[in-house]
Protein backbone atom coordinates (compact mmCIF):
# COMPACT_ATOMS: atom_id res chain seq x y z
CA UNK A 1 0.00 0.00 0.00
CA UNK A 2 1.44 3.37 -1.01
CA UNK A 3 2.14 5.71 1.90
CA UNK A 4 0.09 8.90 1.98
CA UNK A 5 2.44 11.84 1.41
CA UNK A 6 2.10 15.39 2.71
CA UNK A 7 3.75 18.62 1.58
CA UNK A 8 5.48 21.64 3.08
CA UNK A 9 3.23 24.69 3.61
CA UNK A 10 4.17 28.41 3.39
CA UNK A 11 2.81 29.43 6.79
CA UNK A 12 5.55 31.58 8.38
CA UNK A 13 5.30 35.40 8.39
CA UNK A 14 8.22 37.86 8.36
CA UNK A 15 7.83 38.47 12.10
CA UNK A 16 7.97 34.75 12.80
CA UNK A 17 11.02 34.37 10.54
CA UNK A 18 12.89 37.16 12.39
CA UNK A 19 11.95 35.53 15.68
CA UNK A 20 13.34 32.22 14.45
CA UNK A 21 16.63 33.88 13.46
CA UNK A 22 16.96 35.35 16.95
CA UNK A 23 15.87 32.19 18.74
CA UNK A 24 18.24 30.09 16.60
CA UNK A 25 21.20 32.26 17.59
CA UNK A 26 20.75 33.41 21.20
CA UNK A 27 21.54 30.30 23.20
CA UNK A 28 24.32 29.42 25.60
CA UNK A 29 27.11 31.56 24.10
CA UNK A 30 25.94 34.85 25.57
CA UNK A 31 26.22 33.33 29.06
CA UNK A 32 29.37 31.18 28.78
CA UNK A 33 31.76 32.27 26.07
CA UNK A 34 33.13 35.42 27.69
CA UNK A 35 35.22 33.15 29.97
CA UNK A 36 37.24 31.32 27.26
CA UNK A 37 37.53 34.56 25.30
CA UNK A 38 38.99 36.28 28.37
CA UNK A 39 41.48 33.44 28.82
CA UNK A 40 42.59 33.77 25.20
CA UNK A 41 42.83 37.57 24.94
CA UNK A 42 43.57 38.62 28.56
CA UNK A 43 42.17 42.10 27.96
CA UNK A 44 38.59 43.38 28.49
CA UNK A 45 38.83 45.80 25.59
CA UNK A 46 40.09 43.07 23.23
CA UNK A 47 37.26 40.78 24.33
CA UNK A 48 34.69 43.45 23.51
CA UNK A 49 36.39 44.21 20.20
CA UNK A 50 36.27 40.48 19.45
CA UNK A 51 32.50 40.41 20.10
CA UNK A 52 32.08 43.40 17.78
CA UNK A 53 34.32 41.90 15.08
CA UNK A 54 32.54 38.55 15.25
CA UNK A 55 29.21 40.35 14.97
CA UNK A 56 30.33 42.40 11.97
CA UNK A 57 31.80 39.33 10.26
CA UNK A 58 28.62 37.35 10.95
CA UNK A 59 26.57 40.26 9.59
CA UNK A 60 28.75 40.26 6.45
CA UNK A 61 28.01 36.56 6.14
CA UNK A 62 24.28 37.16 6.61
CA UNK A 63 24.31 39.99 4.05
CA UNK A 64 26.09 37.76 1.52
CA UNK A 65 23.84 34.82 2.33
CA UNK A 66 20.76 37.01 1.93
CA UNK A 67 21.49 37.74 -1.75
CA UNK A 68 21.61 34.05 -2.61
CA UNK A 69 18.73 33.24 -0.27
CA UNK A 70 16.57 35.80 -2.07
CA UNK A 71 17.43 34.27 -5.45
CA UNK A 72 17.01 30.63 -4.43
CA UNK A 73 14.45 30.73 -1.63
CA UNK A 74 13.45 27.13 -1.00
CA UNK A 75 13.59 24.59 1.82
CA UNK A 76 17.11 23.24 2.18
CA UNK A 77 19.16 26.41 2.64
CA UNK A 78 22.80 26.05 1.59
CA UNK A 79 22.13 22.63 0.08
CA UNK A 80 19.93 24.29 -2.55
CA UNK A 81 22.47 27.12 -3.01
CA UNK A 82 25.47 24.81 -3.42
CA UNK A 83 23.61 22.56 -5.84
CA UNK A 84 23.10 25.59 -8.11
CA UNK A 85 26.56 27.10 -7.61
CA UNK A 86 28.99 24.19 -7.28
CA UNK A 87 27.07 21.09 -8.28
CA UNK A 88 25.66 18.03 -6.61
CA UNK A 89 28.77 16.70 -4.86
CA UNK A 90 29.58 19.92 -2.98
CA UNK A 91 25.91 20.31 -2.07
CA UNK A 92 25.94 16.79 -0.69
CA UNK A 93 29.10 17.43 1.36
CA UNK A 94 27.46 20.48 2.91
CA UNK A 95 24.30 18.58 3.73
CA UNK A 96 26.19 15.61 5.13
CA UNK A 97 28.44 17.89 7.21
CA UNK A 98 25.34 19.58 8.56
CA UNK A 99 23.94 16.21 9.59
CA UNK A 100 27.21 14.70 10.83
CA UNK A 101 28.62 17.64 12.77
CA UNK A 102 27.44 21.22 12.21
CA UNK A 103 23.81 21.26 13.33
CA UNK A 104 23.72 18.01 15.29
CA UNK A 105 26.71 19.19 17.34
CA UNK A 106 24.92 22.52 17.85
CA UNK A 107 21.85 20.68 19.15
CA UNK A 108 24.06 18.52 21.39
CA UNK A 109 25.94 21.52 22.81
CA UNK A 110 22.81 23.52 23.55
CA UNK A 111 21.08 20.58 25.20
CA UNK A 112 24.24 19.93 27.23
CA UNK A 113 24.28 23.49 28.59
CA UNK A 114 20.56 23.22 29.41
CA UNK A 115 21.30 20.11 31.46
CA UNK A 116 24.31 21.79 33.12
CA UNK A 117 22.06 24.65 34.21
CA UNK A 118 19.50 22.26 35.64
CA UNK A 119 22.35 20.49 37.44
CA UNK A 120 23.40 23.78 39.06
CA UNK A 121 19.86 24.20 40.40
CA UNK A 122 19.29 20.57 41.36
CA UNK A 123 22.29 18.20 41.30
CA UNK A 124 21.63 15.29 38.96
CA UNK A 125 22.59 11.70 39.83
CA UNK A 126 25.96 10.49 38.58
CA UNK A 127 27.53 7.08 37.98
CA UNK A 128 30.29 5.71 40.19
CA UNK A 129 33.77 7.15 39.68
CA UNK A 130 35.07 3.90 38.20
CA UNK A 131 32.35 3.79 35.54
CA UNK A 132 32.54 7.53 34.87
CA UNK A 133 36.27 7.31 34.03
CA UNK A 134 35.88 4.48 31.53
CA UNK A 135 37.17 5.54 28.11
CA UNK A 136 36.50 4.32 24.57
CA UNK A 137 38.66 5.62 21.71
CA UNK A 138 39.81 8.46 23.95
CA UNK A 139 36.24 9.45 24.87
CA UNK A 140 34.57 9.21 28.28
CA UNK A 141 30.88 8.69 27.45
CA UNK A 142 29.82 7.99 31.06
CA UNK A 143 31.49 11.04 32.59
CA UNK A 144 28.94 13.54 33.93
CA UNK A 145 26.30 11.00 32.98
CA UNK A 146 23.37 12.69 34.74
CA UNK A 147 23.86 15.84 32.69
CA UNK A 148 24.25 13.86 29.47
CA UNK A 149 21.14 11.78 30.19
CA UNK A 150 19.01 14.88 30.73
CA UNK A 151 20.43 16.47 27.56
CA UNK A 152 19.49 13.34 25.60
CA UNK A 153 16.00 13.43 27.08
CA UNK A 154 15.61 17.07 26.01
CA UNK A 155 16.69 16.34 22.43
CA UNK A 156 14.25 13.45 22.12
CA UNK A 157 11.40 15.49 23.64
CA UNK A 158 11.94 18.49 21.35
CA UNK A 159 12.24 16.19 18.35
CA UNK A 160 8.82 14.79 19.24
CA UNK A 161 7.41 18.33 19.64
CA UNK A 162 8.64 19.23 16.16
CA UNK A 163 7.00 16.17 14.63
CA UNK A 164 3.63 17.55 15.72
CA UNK A 165 3.74 20.53 13.33
CA UNK A 166 5.77 23.57 12.32
CA UNK A 167 3.42 26.24 13.70
CA UNK A 168 3.43 24.78 17.21
CA UNK A 169 7.23 24.42 17.26
CA UNK A 170 7.68 27.97 15.91
CA UNK A 171 5.23 29.31 18.52
CA UNK A 172 7.26 27.63 21.28
CA UNK A 173 10.47 29.24 20.00
CA UNK A 174 8.78 32.64 19.68
CA UNK A 175 7.36 32.54 23.19
CA UNK A 176 10.69 31.54 24.70
CA UNK A 177 12.52 34.22 22.69
CA UNK A 178 10.33 36.90 24.27
CA UNK A 179 11.20 35.58 27.75
CA UNK A 180 14.90 35.55 26.84
CA UNK A 181 14.92 39.17 25.66
CA UNK A 182 13.11 40.21 28.85
CA UNK A 183 15.61 38.21 30.93
CA UNK A 184 18.69 39.71 29.26
CA UNK A 185 17.21 43.19 29.72
CA UNK A 186 16.75 42.46 33.44
CA UNK A 187 20.40 41.29 33.69
CA UNK A 188 21.65 44.55 32.20
CA UNK A 189 19.36 46.81 34.23
CA UNK A 190 19.92 44.96 37.52
CA UNK A 191 23.69 45.00 37.02
CA UNK A 192 23.78 48.73 36.41
CA UNK A 193 21.29 49.63 39.15
CA UNK A 194 22.23 47.20 41.92
CA UNK A 195 25.70 45.99 40.95
CA UNK A 196 28.93 47.34 42.37
CA UNK A 197 30.76 47.44 39.05
CA UNK A 198 33.72 49.64 38.20
CA UNK A 199 34.76 51.34 34.99
CA UNK A 200 38.33 50.26 35.75
CA UNK A 201 37.27 46.62 35.21
CA UNK A 202 36.62 47.43 31.56
CA UNK A 203 40.00 49.10 31.13
CA UNK A 204 42.31 46.86 33.20
CA UNK A 205 44.00 43.85 31.52
CA UNK A 206 44.68 40.53 33.25
CA UNK A 207 47.38 40.49 35.93
CA UNK A 208 49.22 37.67 34.15
CA UNK A 209 50.02 38.37 30.50
CA UNK A 210 51.23 35.57 28.22
CA UNK A 211 50.80 37.34 24.88
CA UNK A 212 53.97 39.21 23.89
CA UNK A 213 53.98 39.42 20.09
CA UNK A 214 51.72 40.54 17.29
CA UNK A 215 51.51 36.99 15.96
CA UNK A 216 50.41 35.70 19.38
CA UNK A 217 47.68 38.33 19.58
CA UNK A 218 46.42 37.53 16.07
CA UNK A 219 46.30 33.79 16.81
CA UNK A 220 44.57 34.44 20.15
CA UNK A 221 42.05 36.71 18.44
CA UNK A 222 41.11 34.01 15.93
CA UNK A 223 40.83 31.44 18.73
CA UNK A 224 38.62 33.80 20.73
CA UNK A 225 36.50 34.31 17.62
CA UNK A 226 35.75 30.56 17.63
CA UNK A 227 34.02 31.13 20.97
CA UNK A 228 32.26 34.32 19.84
CA UNK A 229 31.08 32.74 16.60
CA UNK A 230 29.42 29.97 18.59
CA UNK A 231 27.29 32.69 20.19
CA UNK A 232 26.41 33.96 16.69
CA UNK A 233 25.99 30.48 15.17
CA UNK A 234 22.60 29.69 13.65
CA UNK A 235 21.95 32.88 11.67
CA UNK A 236 21.76 30.91 8.41
CA UNK A 237 19.28 28.29 9.55
CA UNK A 238 16.19 30.30 8.61
CA UNK A 239 17.18 29.61 5.00
CA UNK A 240 16.50 25.93 5.62
CA UNK A 241 12.77 26.66 5.82
CA UNK A 242 12.63 29.04 2.83
CA UNK A 243 9.94 26.83 1.33
CA UNK A 244 7.70 27.49 4.34
CA UNK A 245 8.05 31.31 4.57
CA UNK A 246 5.48 33.63 3.02
CA UNK A 247 6.90 35.75 0.17
CA UNK A 248 10.38 34.26 0.79
CA UNK A 249 12.30 36.24 -1.84
CA UNK A 250 11.54 39.42 0.10
CA UNK A 251 11.06 38.19 3.68
CA UNK A 252 14.04 35.83 3.91
CA UNK A 253 16.71 38.54 3.40
CA UNK A 254 14.80 40.91 5.71
CA UNK A 255 14.65 38.24 8.43
CA UNK A 256 18.42 37.69 8.21
CA UNK A 257 19.25 41.40 8.37
CA UNK A 258 16.77 42.34 11.09
CA UNK A 259 17.56 39.37 13.29
CA UNK A 260 21.36 39.69 13.09
CA UNK A 261 21.34 43.43 13.81
CA UNK A 262 19.26 42.93 16.95
CA UNK A 263 21.49 40.08 18.12
CA UNK A 264 24.75 42.01 17.66
CA UNK A 265 23.47 45.00 19.67
CA UNK A 266 22.24 42.67 22.43
CA UNK A 267 25.55 40.81 22.70
CA UNK A 268 27.65 43.96 22.91
CA UNK A 269 25.45 45.46 25.62
CA UNK A 270 25.30 42.28 27.71
CA UNK A 271 29.03 41.50 27.52
CA UNK A 272 29.99 45.10 28.30
CA UNK A 273 27.83 44.74 31.40
CA UNK A 274 29.66 41.54 32.41
CA UNK A 275 33.01 43.30 32.10
CA UNK A 276 31.74 46.24 34.13
CA UNK A 277 30.72 44.02 37.05
CA UNK A 278 33.69 41.61 37.26
CA UNK A 279 37.41 42.03 36.48
CA UNK A 280 38.82 39.91 33.68
CA UNK A 281 40.88 37.82 36.12
CA UNK A 282 37.62 36.42 37.51
CA UNK A 283 36.48 35.28 34.07
CA UNK A 284 39.87 33.63 33.44
CA UNK A 285 39.55 31.78 36.75
CA UNK A 286 36.04 30.64 35.84
CA UNK A 287 37.37 29.24 32.57
CA UNK A 288 40.29 27.42 34.17
CA UNK A 289 38.32 25.91 37.05
CA UNK A 290 35.17 25.19 34.97
CA UNK A 291 33.10 25.37 38.16
CA UNK A 292 30.69 28.11 37.14
CA UNK A 293 28.99 29.82 34.20
CA UNK A 294 30.34 33.33 33.65
CA UNK A 295 26.93 35.05 33.60
CA UNK A 296 25.87 33.19 36.75
CA UNK A 297 28.98 34.48 38.55
CA UNK A 298 28.06 38.02 37.47
CA UNK A 299 24.51 37.69 38.78
CA UNK A 300 25.78 36.12 42.01
CA UNK A 301 27.84 39.28 42.51
CA UNK A 302 24.83 41.48 41.75
CA UNK A 303 22.01 39.58 43.48
CA UNK A 304 23.60 36.90 45.65
CA UNK A 305 22.48 33.27 45.44
CA UNK A 306 18.96 34.32 44.43
CA UNK A 307 20.38 36.22 41.47
CA UNK A 308 22.48 33.22 40.46
CA UNK A 309 19.49 30.90 40.75
CA UNK A 310 17.23 33.14 38.67
CA UNK A 311 19.87 33.39 35.95
CA UNK A 312 20.30 29.62 35.91
CA UNK A 313 16.56 29.38 35.28
CA UNK A 314 16.87 31.92 32.44
CA UNK A 315 19.73 29.91 30.91
CA UNK A 316 17.51 26.83 31.01
CA UNK A 317 14.76 28.74 29.22
CA UNK A 318 17.17 30.24 26.66
CA UNK A 319 18.87 26.98 25.76
CA UNK A 320 15.49 25.25 25.60
CA UNK A 321 14.30 27.75 22.99
CA UNK A 322 17.54 27.71 20.99
CA UNK A 323 17.69 23.92 21.04
CA UNK A 324 14.11 23.79 19.76
CA UNK A 325 14.84 26.20 16.90
CA UNK A 326 17.97 24.27 15.97
CA UNK A 327 16.05 20.98 15.99
CA UNK A 328 13.28 22.53 13.88
CA UNK A 329 15.09 23.71 10.76
CA UNK A 330 17.95 21.41 9.58
CA UNK A 331 15.73 18.37 8.76
CA UNK A 332 14.48 20.37 5.76
CA UNK A 333 18.02 19.94 4.35
CA UNK A 334 17.88 16.17 4.72
CA UNK A 335 14.41 16.23 3.14
CA UNK A 336 15.74 18.14 0.10
CA UNK A 337 18.74 15.78 -0.18
CA UNK A 338 16.58 12.68 0.05
CA UNK A 339 14.35 13.99 -2.74
CA UNK A 340 17.50 14.16 -4.89
CA UNK A 341 18.46 10.60 -3.90
CA UNK A 342 21.41 11.83 -1.82
CA UNK A 343 20.26 10.85 1.66
CA UNK A 344 18.39 8.05 3.36
CA UNK A 345 15.25 7.58 1.29
CA UNK A 346 12.76 7.79 4.17
CA UNK A 347 13.97 11.33 5.01
CA UNK A 348 11.96 12.53 1.98
CA UNK A 349 8.67 11.53 3.61
CA UNK A 350 6.44 14.36 4.82
CA UNK A 351 3.81 13.49 7.40
CA UNK A 352 0.39 14.18 5.82
CA UNK A 353 -1.09 15.46 9.07
CA UNK A 354 1.69 17.60 10.58
CA UNK A 355 3.35 18.52 7.22
CA UNK A 356 6.78 17.92 8.79
CA UNK A 357 9.71 15.65 7.74
CA UNK A 358 9.37 13.37 10.76
CA UNK A 359 11.80 10.64 9.69
CA UNK A 360 14.49 13.25 9.07
CA UNK A 361 13.77 14.78 12.48
CA UNK A 362 14.27 11.45 14.26
CA UNK A 363 17.47 10.66 12.34
CA UNK A 364 18.88 14.01 13.44
CA UNK A 365 17.75 13.51 17.03
CA UNK A 366 19.33 10.09 17.41
CA UNK A 367 22.71 11.21 16.01
CA UNK A 368 22.67 14.33 18.23
CA UNK A 369 22.24 12.03 21.24
CA UNK A 370 25.32 10.05 20.16
CA UNK A 371 27.35 13.28 19.99
CA UNK A 372 26.19 14.25 23.48
CA UNK A 373 27.80 11.07 24.81
CA UNK A 374 31.03 11.70 22.88
CA UNK A 375 32.39 15.07 23.96
CA UNK A 376 32.37 18.19 26.09
CA UNK A 377 30.65 21.47 25.34
CA UNK A 378 33.73 23.44 24.23
CA UNK A 379 35.05 20.58 22.07
CA UNK A 380 31.72 20.27 20.28
CA UNK A 381 31.35 24.00 19.65
CA UNK A 382 34.92 24.46 18.35
CA UNK A 383 34.46 21.45 16.06
CA UNK A 384 31.18 22.66 14.57
CA UNK A 385 32.36 26.26 14.08
CA UNK A 386 35.42 25.01 12.19
CA UNK A 387 33.24 22.87 9.91
CA UNK A 388 30.56 25.54 9.47
CA UNK A 389 32.89 28.35 8.44
CA UNK A 390 34.47 26.24 5.73
CA UNK A 391 31.06 26.19 4.02
CA UNK A 392 29.98 29.70 5.04
CA UNK A 393 32.97 31.03 3.11
CA UNK A 394 31.93 28.95 0.10
CA UNK A 395 28.43 30.48 0.24
CA UNK A 396 29.82 34.03 0.19
CA UNK A 397 32.16 33.07 -2.66
CA UNK A 398 29.04 31.94 -4.49
CA UNK A 399 27.86 35.56 -4.63
CA UNK A 400 30.80 36.35 -6.96
CA UNK A 401 30.28 33.18 -9.01
CA UNK A 402 26.57 33.83 -9.61
CA UNK A 403 27.18 37.52 -10.41
CA UNK A 404 29.49 36.40 -13.23
CA UNK A 405 27.59 33.29 -14.35
CA UNK A 406 24.05 34.67 -14.06
CA UNK A 407 24.31 38.47 -14.32
CA UNK A 408 20.70 38.89 -15.46
CA UNK A 409 19.09 36.67 -12.82
CA UNK A 410 16.41 38.28 -10.65
CA UNK A 411 17.93 39.40 -7.34
CA UNK A 412 15.29 40.72 -4.91
CA UNK A 413 18.17 41.78 -2.66
CA UNK A 414 21.76 42.65 -3.59
CA UNK A 415 24.43 42.48 -0.90
CA UNK A 416 25.28 45.90 0.51
CA UNK A 417 28.92 46.90 -0.01
CA UNK A 418 29.61 44.43 -2.83
CA UNK A 419 32.35 43.31 -3.51
CA UNK A 420 34.01 44.33 -0.21
CA UNK A 421 31.48 42.72 2.17
CA UNK A 422 31.48 39.18 0.70
CA UNK A 423 35.24 39.34 0.05
CA UNK A 424 35.92 40.29 3.68
CA UNK A 425 33.81 37.39 4.87
CA UNK A 426 35.52 34.88 2.55
CA UNK A 427 38.99 35.98 3.69
CA UNK A 428 38.04 35.79 7.35
CA UNK A 429 36.58 32.30 6.93
CA UNK A 430 39.82 31.17 5.30
CA UNK A 431 41.89 32.63 8.16
CA UNK A 432 39.65 31.06 10.80
CA UNK A 433 39.86 27.60 9.22
CA UNK A 434 43.66 27.73 8.88
CA UNK A 435 44.15 29.03 12.43
CA UNK A 436 41.89 26.30 13.86
CA UNK A 437 43.90 23.59 12.08
CA UNK A 438 47.10 25.01 13.58
CA UNK A 439 45.89 25.76 17.14
CA UNK A 440 43.14 23.16 17.69
CA UNK A 441 44.19 20.21 15.52
CA UNK A 442 42.16 17.63 17.46
CA UNK A 443 38.84 19.45 16.99
CA UNK A 444 39.69 20.25 13.35
CA UNK A 445 40.67 16.64 12.58
CA UNK A 446 37.53 15.22 14.18
CA UNK A 447 35.34 17.69 12.28
CA UNK A 448 37.04 16.84 8.97
CA UNK A 449 36.73 13.10 9.68
CA UNK A 450 32.98 13.38 10.31
CA UNK A 451 32.52 15.38 7.09
CA UNK A 452 34.47 12.84 5.03
CA UNK A 453 32.41 9.91 6.32
CA UNK A 454 29.73 10.99 3.86
CA UNK A 455 31.81 10.25 0.74
CA UNK A 456 31.13 6.45 0.70
CA UNK A 457 27.41 7.18 1.10
CA UNK A 458 27.54 9.60 -1.85
CA UNK A 459 29.03 7.00 -4.17
CA UNK A 460 26.54 4.39 -2.95
CA UNK A 461 23.54 6.66 -3.54
CA UNK A 462 24.79 7.73 -6.99
CA UNK A 463 26.15 4.36 -8.19
CA UNK A 464 23.27 3.76 -10.61
CA UNK A 465 23.44 7.20 -12.21
CA UNK A 466 24.76 7.43 -15.76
Amino acid sequence: MEQKQGSLVRSLTLTTAITLVISSVIGSGVYKKIAPMSAELQSPSLVLWCWLAAGIISLCGALSNAEIAGMLADSGGEYVYFRRIYGKFTAFLWGWATFAVIKTAAISSLAYVFAQSVNSLMPLPQLSEGVAKMEFLGLAPFDNFGVKALAIGLVLFLTWVNTRGLKGAAFLSGSITQLVIIGLTIIVLASWIFGSGKWTHVATPATTQTLHSTGAYVSAFFSACLAAFWAYEGWNTVGFIGGEIQNPNKNLPLALLGGMTAIMITYLLVNFTYMYILPIDDFITIYKTKNDIAAVAVMRTVGGNWGAMLLSVLICITTLGCTNSTVLMPPRIYYAMAKDGLFFKSAADIDPDSHTPNNALWMQGVWACVLIMSGSFDQLTDMLIFAAFFFYGATALGVFILRVREPNAVRPYKVIGYPVVPALFVLFCFGLVVNTILTKPHEAAFGILLMLTGIPFYFYWTKNEK
